[in-house]
Protein backbone atom coordinates (compact mmCIF):
# COMPACT_ATOMS: atom_id res chain seq x y z
CA UNK A 1 0.00 0.00 0.00
CA UNK A 2 1.31 3.50 -1.09
CA UNK A 3 1.45 6.43 1.51
CA UNK A 4 -1.78 8.10 2.61
CA UNK A 5 -1.45 11.31 1.63
CA UNK A 6 -4.39 12.24 4.13
CA UNK A 7 -5.74 10.38 6.88
CA UNK A 8 -8.25 11.03 9.42
CA UNK A 9 -9.28 10.09 13.06
CA UNK A 10 -12.90 10.47 14.13
CA UNK A 11 -13.52 14.08 12.53
CA UNK A 12 -16.12 15.78 14.09
CA UNK A 13 -17.39 19.74 13.29
CA UNK A 14 -20.54 20.95 14.76
CA UNK A 15 -21.64 24.37 14.84
CA UNK A 16 -22.57 26.15 18.03
CA UNK A 17 -25.74 28.07 18.57
CA UNK A 18 -29.07 28.18 20.06
CA UNK A 19 -29.40 24.64 18.50
CA UNK A 20 -26.00 22.47 17.98
CA UNK A 21 -25.37 21.18 14.05
CA UNK A 22 -23.58 18.57 13.78
CA UNK A 23 -21.86 18.78 10.07
CA UNK A 24 -19.55 15.48 10.01
CA UNK A 25 -19.45 13.27 12.93
CA UNK A 26 -17.03 10.39 13.77
CA UNK A 27 -15.39 10.53 10.24
CA UNK A 28 -12.31 8.15 9.74
CA UNK A 29 -10.67 7.41 7.02
CA UNK A 30 -7.57 7.44 4.71
CA UNK A 31 -6.86 8.50 1.13
CA UNK A 32 -3.22 6.88 -0.78
CA UNK A 33 -1.43 7.97 -3.60
CA UNK A 34 -2.74 7.20 -6.87
CA UNK A 35 -6.26 6.78 -5.24
CA UNK A 36 -9.53 8.43 -6.47
CA UNK A 37 -12.01 8.36 -4.03
CA UNK A 38 -16.03 9.98 -4.57
CA UNK A 39 -17.90 11.40 -1.97
CA UNK A 40 -21.93 11.16 -2.36
CA UNK A 41 -24.79 11.15 -0.32
CA UNK A 42 -27.97 13.42 -0.40
CA UNK A 43 -27.86 16.91 0.00
CA UNK A 44 -27.15 18.50 3.61
CA UNK A 45 -25.55 14.84 4.10
CA UNK A 46 -21.88 16.52 5.17
CA UNK A 47 -20.51 15.98 2.16
CA UNK A 48 -18.82 19.33 1.23
CA UNK A 49 -17.96 20.11 5.34
CA UNK A 50 -16.25 16.84 5.09
CA UNK A 51 -14.04 17.43 2.32
CA UNK A 52 -13.19 21.19 3.30
CA UNK A 53 -12.20 19.73 6.92
CA UNK A 54 -9.82 17.38 4.36
CA UNK A 55 -8.33 20.23 2.48
CA UNK A 56 -7.90 22.60 5.98
CA UNK A 57 -10.04 24.77 5.25
CA UNK A 58 -12.38 24.33 8.43
CA UNK A 59 -11.08 23.27 11.66
CA UNK A 60 -12.80 20.07 13.07
CA UNK A 61 -14.70 20.10 16.67
CA UNK A 62 -12.78 16.90 17.47
CA UNK A 63 -10.70 14.36 16.10
CA UNK A 64 -7.51 14.28 13.97
CA UNK A 65 -6.08 14.79 10.52
CA UNK A 66 -2.88 13.90 9.08
CA UNK A 67 -1.54 15.19 5.90
CA UNK A 68 1.04 13.78 4.28
CA UNK A 69 2.17 12.58 8.09
CA UNK A 70 1.93 15.87 9.43
CA UNK A 71 -0.80 16.10 12.35
CA UNK A 72 -2.27 19.39 11.48
CA UNK A 73 -4.43 20.34 14.79
CA UNK A 74 -1.30 21.19 16.46
CA UNK A 75 -0.46 23.84 13.56
CA UNK A 76 -1.06 27.51 14.04
CA UNK A 77 -2.90 29.26 11.18
CA UNK A 78 -0.11 30.74 9.28
CA UNK A 79 1.80 27.18 9.00
CA UNK A 80 -1.61 25.74 8.32
CA UNK A 81 -1.99 27.95 5.35
CA UNK A 82 1.40 27.21 3.78
CA UNK A 83 0.74 23.46 4.05
CA UNK A 84 -2.91 23.83 2.38
CA UNK A 85 -1.01 26.39 -0.11
CA UNK A 86 1.70 23.42 -1.05
CA UNK A 87 -0.31 20.44 -0.35
CA UNK A 88 -3.82 20.78 -1.47
CA UNK A 89 -5.16 21.71 -4.78
CA UNK A 90 -9.03 22.39 -4.83
CA UNK A 91 -11.29 22.62 -7.81
CA UNK A 92 -14.82 23.56 -7.35
CA UNK A 93 -19.10 23.71 -9.02
CA UNK A 94 -18.29 27.05 -10.02
CA UNK A 95 -14.17 27.92 -11.26
CA UNK A 96 -14.06 31.31 -8.78
CA UNK A 97 -11.17 32.50 -11.46
CA UNK A 98 -10.17 36.14 -10.61
CA UNK A 99 -12.34 38.05 -13.60
CA UNK A 100 -9.17 40.71 -14.22
CA UNK A 101 -6.45 38.26 -14.80
CA UNK A 102 -5.88 36.48 -17.41
CA UNK A 103 -5.97 32.61 -17.58
CA UNK A 104 -1.86 32.60 -17.40
CA UNK A 105 -1.74 35.14 -14.07
CA UNK A 106 -4.61 33.13 -12.59
CA UNK A 107 -2.57 30.42 -12.69
CA UNK A 108 0.54 31.52 -11.92
CA UNK A 109 -1.10 33.23 -8.59
CA UNK A 110 -0.52 30.08 -6.37
CA UNK A 111 2.90 29.81 -7.13
CA UNK A 112 3.74 33.50 -6.59
CA UNK A 113 2.14 33.30 -3.33
CA UNK A 114 4.07 30.26 -2.12
CA UNK A 115 7.10 32.21 -3.07
CA UNK A 116 9.50 29.23 -3.64
CA UNK A 117 9.95 29.41 -7.64
CA UNK A 118 11.07 32.63 -9.73
CA UNK A 119 8.98 34.58 -11.64
CA UNK A 120 10.48 33.37 -14.84
CA UNK A 121 9.96 29.80 -14.33
CA UNK A 122 6.45 30.76 -12.30
CA UNK A 123 4.99 31.78 -16.02
CA UNK A 124 6.92 28.78 -17.79
CA UNK A 125 5.35 26.05 -15.53
CA UNK A 126 2.15 27.86 -15.55
CA UNK A 127 2.10 27.97 -19.84
CA UNK A 128 3.52 24.33 -19.73
CA UNK A 129 -0.24 23.79 -16.99
CA UNK A 130 -2.19 25.09 -19.42
CA UNK A 131 -0.98 23.07 -22.43
CA UNK A 132 -1.32 20.27 -20.51
CA UNK A 133 -5.16 20.97 -20.31
CA UNK A 134 -5.50 21.51 -23.91
CA UNK A 135 -5.52 25.14 -23.85
CA UNK A 136 -2.59 26.27 -25.69
CA UNK A 137 -3.77 29.25 -27.04
CA UNK A 138 -6.13 30.60 -24.17
CA UNK A 139 -3.39 31.79 -21.72
CA UNK A 140 -4.08 35.28 -22.30
CA UNK A 141 -7.77 35.12 -22.13
CA UNK A 142 -9.66 36.73 -19.38
CA UNK A 143 -12.19 34.15 -18.03
CA UNK A 144 -15.25 35.96 -19.91
CA UNK A 145 -13.53 35.08 -22.96
CA UNK A 146 -13.67 31.13 -21.95
CA UNK A 147 -16.00 28.52 -21.94
CA UNK A 148 -17.47 26.52 -19.11
CA UNK A 149 -15.34 23.69 -19.89
CA UNK A 150 -12.40 25.99 -20.72
CA UNK A 151 -12.72 27.18 -17.41
CA UNK A 152 -12.66 24.44 -15.43
CA UNK A 153 -9.75 23.24 -16.74
CA UNK A 154 -8.08 26.54 -15.97
CA UNK A 155 -9.07 26.29 -12.43
CA UNK A 156 -7.86 22.77 -12.92
CA UNK A 157 -4.16 23.91 -13.95
CA UNK A 158 -4.18 26.71 -10.93
CA UNK A 159 -5.12 23.93 -8.24
CA UNK A 160 -1.67 21.65 -10.20
CA UNK A 161 -0.06 24.87 -9.61
CA UNK A 162 2.11 24.14 -6.74
CA UNK A 163 2.17 20.64 -7.52
CA UNK A 164 0.09 19.02 -4.45
CA UNK A 165 -0.40 15.31 -3.55
CA UNK A 166 -4.06 16.03 -3.07
CA UNK A 167 -7.02 17.35 -5.11
CA UNK A 168 -9.82 17.88 -3.71
CA UNK A 169 -13.32 18.67 -6.26
CA UNK A 170 -16.93 19.83 -4.87
CA UNK A 171 -18.76 19.11 -7.70
CA UNK A 172 -16.50 20.17 -10.33
CA UNK A 173 -18.94 19.16 -13.10
CA UNK A 174 -21.99 20.28 -11.66
CA UNK A 175 -22.19 23.18 -14.25
CA UNK A 176 -21.16 21.77 -17.22
CA UNK A 177 -22.72 20.44 -20.38
CA UNK A 178 -21.74 16.37 -21.41
CA UNK A 179 -19.27 16.61 -23.26
CA UNK A 180 -17.23 19.43 -20.41
CA UNK A 181 -18.71 17.39 -17.74
CA UNK A 182 -16.63 13.84 -19.42
CA UNK A 183 -13.36 15.86 -20.13
CA UNK A 184 -12.83 17.13 -16.39
CA UNK A 185 -13.81 13.69 -15.37
CA UNK A 186 -11.31 12.20 -17.62
CA UNK A 187 -8.56 15.06 -16.24
CA UNK A 188 -9.00 13.97 -12.54
CA UNK A 189 -9.08 10.75 -13.19
CA UNK A 190 -5.49 10.46 -14.77
CA UNK A 191 -4.22 12.85 -11.71
CA UNK A 192 -4.75 9.52 -9.67
CA UNK A 193 -3.94 7.02 -11.70
CA UNK A 194 -1.35 8.47 -13.96
CA UNK A 195 0.36 10.71 -11.64
CA UNK A 196 -0.01 8.97 -8.46
CA UNK A 197 -2.11 11.90 -6.49
CA UNK A 198 -4.94 11.53 -3.89
CA UNK A 199 -8.07 12.68 -5.91
CA UNK A 200 -10.78 13.11 -3.97
CA UNK A 201 -14.08 14.29 -5.50
CA UNK A 202 -17.88 15.04 -4.11
CA UNK A 203 -20.20 14.47 -6.52
CA UNK A 204 -23.97 13.23 -7.23
CA UNK A 205 -22.87 12.30 -10.72
CA UNK A 206 -23.12 7.94 -10.57
CA UNK A 207 -21.68 7.18 -13.43
CA UNK A 208 -18.69 9.36 -11.96
CA UNK A 209 -18.73 8.25 -8.80
CA UNK A 210 -18.46 4.43 -10.28
CA UNK A 211 -15.86 5.17 -11.52
CA UNK A 212 -13.85 5.88 -8.74
CA UNK A 213 -11.56 3.38 -6.88
CA UNK A 214 -13.91 3.59 -4.13
CA UNK A 215 -17.35 5.44 -2.66
CA UNK A 216 -17.73 7.37 0.22
CA UNK A 217 -21.48 7.28 0.94
CA UNK A 218 -22.82 10.40 3.47
CA UNK A 219 -25.85 10.47 5.53
CA UNK A 220 -26.49 12.78 8.64
CA UNK A 221 -22.86 13.79 8.95
CA UNK A 222 -21.89 10.33 8.85
CA UNK A 223 -19.88 7.93 6.87
CA UNK A 224 -22.15 4.78 6.24
CA UNK A 225 -20.10 3.30 2.84
CA UNK A 226 -16.89 3.59 2.18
Amino acid sequence: MTEAVIETERLTRRLAGEVTVTLVEDASLAVHQGEFVAITGASGSGKSSLLYLLGLLDRPTSGRIWLRGDETSILEEDALAELRLAEVGFVFQFHFLLPEFSALENVMLPMQRLGRLPQPEIAVRATQLLGSLGLPGETEKLPRQLSGGQSQRVAIARALANDPMLILADEPTGNLDTAASANVQRILMDLARDYARAVVVVTHDRDFAAAADHVIVMSDGRIRVK
